[in-house]
């Protein structure tokens, strides 16, 4: 599975490099990003170019990914600077159409790897002529501003629903690596990380977002403990892969099934909070 974390300190990203992190995401996005989500538990980075190449330095074996701004007038330079600052990997965040994102492909002219996060309805809808596209490397499926926009109560509903089940199948057919929303530490939370890594697993996914529960400088007495407590958690994440990777069809099924009901039983109990 490959490990995003979201940093633009270069010393949290040497510790997430040296847990075993694959890439490094600087997320640069912020064009209306505090309207979309406001009054909302997340978090708007709006880090720098100067972030983008501090990382550059910092990190030796880790892919640095760079999230944009959503396509626009100003999106070219955008991917120049980024290009020019050692971006691996280029995010395009909050697309509708296939011709935004055939413009992005078009900037980055593959001096980078492109990865597409899909987080809009209308890019899904538009999902057939998007993957028809030459140039797309990597997607990735953001449950969080799909919850929003569908007016959910909980970002793991469209899990839960089959949602990402049928754009999973989309992306499984037109042989382009994904992966899908955020993972606390195992064992934490609900429903559970472990049973949405299983659900990674049914579905063919091969990334996910370490969320800031799983990892956070400020859940460590200092930078030591922090390192300790980060390569721990990474390595009960590649035990748990390599559980799931001997687990027959029965066993994925039958999680799919437990989170369908924890899913319900969160959406229950945040519902009766707002009553």
């Amino acid at each position: 599975m490959r490990l995003l974390y979201i940093t633009k300190d270069p010393a949290v990203g040497r510790v997430a490099e040296r847990a075993g992190v694959d890439w490094i995401f600087v997320d640069m996005e912020y064009r209306g990003k505090s309207d979309r989500q406001a009054n909302r538990d997340t978090v708007i980075s709006a880090h720098t170019l100067a972030d983008v190449l501090a990382m550059r330095q910092a990190i030796a074996h880790s892919q640095l990914m760079v999230r944009i701004n959503p396509w626009g007038e100003w999106s070219r330079q955008e991917v120049e600077d980024v290009v020019q600052a050692g971006a691996d990997i280029i995010m395009l965040p909050f697309f509708t159409t296939a011709t935004e994102v055939s413009a992005f492909i078009t900037a980055v002219d593959r001096r980078a790897k492109t990865c597409l996060l899909l987080e809009t309805m209308d890019a899904i809808a538009a999902l057939d002529d998007i993957l028809a596209l030459p140039g797309i490397d990597f997607v990735h499926i953001g449950l969080n501003d799909l919850h929003i926009e569908r007016g959910t109560t909980f970002m793991f509903e469209f899990l839960a629903d089959g949602g990402v089940d049928a754009i999973a199948a989309k992306l499984r057919a037109a042989g382009i690596t994904f992966g899908f929303g955020g993972m606390a530490r195992i064992g934490g939370l609900v429903p559970p990380a472990e049973r949405i890594l299983a659900e990674h697993f049914r579905l063919g996914s091969t990334g996910v977002i370490l969320s800031r529960s799983f990892c956070h400088p400020s859940q460590a007495t200092g930078g030591e403990a922090f390192e300790a407590m980060f390569k721990a958690e990474v390595a009960k994440v590649r035990a748990e892969e390599s559980r799931l990777a001997n687990a027959g069809a029965a066993f994925f099924e039958q999680t799919r099934l437990q989170v369908i009901n924890e899913v319900a039983q969160v959406v229950r109990q945040m519902k009766e909070k707002q009553a």
